[in-house]
């Protein structure tokens, strides 16, 4: 598990990947967070090793020590499987200055391609027992959570490289590994959907755009193509709690 840690004064940003990723996945997107004025806590976790419930207690702790060293609101950013991840995490731990909670392709309803790829001993095999969670058919761990009762913004793509799972096997639109009907979550604060790949969403100049927007503001952008902005914007003092940031610049 890796992150980067400053003593800061501003709101933070946990970044979580996806399955089968590592926090440089989310590298791109944590330079810009910082570019605008937010702390960042990048981590690695064991993403194909356990279940989503354990994989929230190993990152407990480093979360904690980064609420501690920021004074404003924390907010977590995921891509797909990171999504689910920051969902069990707050049910469980909620942080006390919560924030906001943007989420990048993630399955909140499952994926199709999860469906299929169930059935295959070398998926298992390497993706672990998380990837059995990221079906349609939702086990008791994210069956059983909580309704979001917090500010949560998501993020869909709608533009594929795969073809077949494109056309036959999600419904359309979708990123290639989850339709835009299955991103979406009972109590969302927002959604939008972007022309973006699965595994290009986190690296995607227009979410990133996006996310810096829901952060400030509590909903996207659909005025105008925003520049990434190069000083902190004014957060509101939302909730949030937990630790390792990098010091604004």
């Amino acid at each position: 598990m890796t992150g980067k840690t400053a003593d800061t004064t501003s709101d933070g940003v946990v970044l979580l990947h996806g399955i089968g990723c590592t926090c440089r996945s989310m590298r791109k997107l944590e330079r810009s967070l910082q570019q605008a004025g937010l702390a960042t806590l990048n981590l690695s976790y064991a993403s194909r090793k356990k279940p989503l419930e354990e994989l929230a207690e190993d990152i407990h702790p480093a979360i904690v020590e980064f609420g501690e060293a920021i004074r404003g609101s924390l907010h977590f950013v995921g891509h797909s499987m990171g999504g689910l991840l920051a969902r069990i995490y707050v049910a469980n731990h909620r942080p006390s200055r919560l924030g906001r909670v943007v989420m990048l392709g993630t399955p909140n309803g499952g994926s199709e391609v999860a469906d299929l790829l169930q059935r295959s001993r070398l998926y298992r095999s390497f993706y672990g027992p998380a990837a059995l969670q990221l079906t349609t058919q939702q086990d008791d761990t994210l069956a059983l959570l909580p309704p979001v009762d917090y500010a949560v913004g998501i993020v869909a793509g709608t533009r594929a490289l795969d073809p077949i799972a494109w056309r036959f096997v999600l419904p359309r639109p979708n990123d290639g590994r989850v339709s835009v009907a299955r991103s979406k979550l009972e109590g969302m604060a927002d959604h939008i959907a972007i022309k973006a790949t699965h595994t290009g969403l986190p690296r995607h100049t227009g979410a990133i755009q996006q996310t810096i927007a829901f952060l400030a503001e509590g909903r996207f952008d659909r005025t105008s193509v925003m520049p990434l902005p190069s000083r902190r914007p004014e957060y509101p003092a939302t909730p949030a709690n937990s630790p390792t940031a990098h010091r604004p610049h």
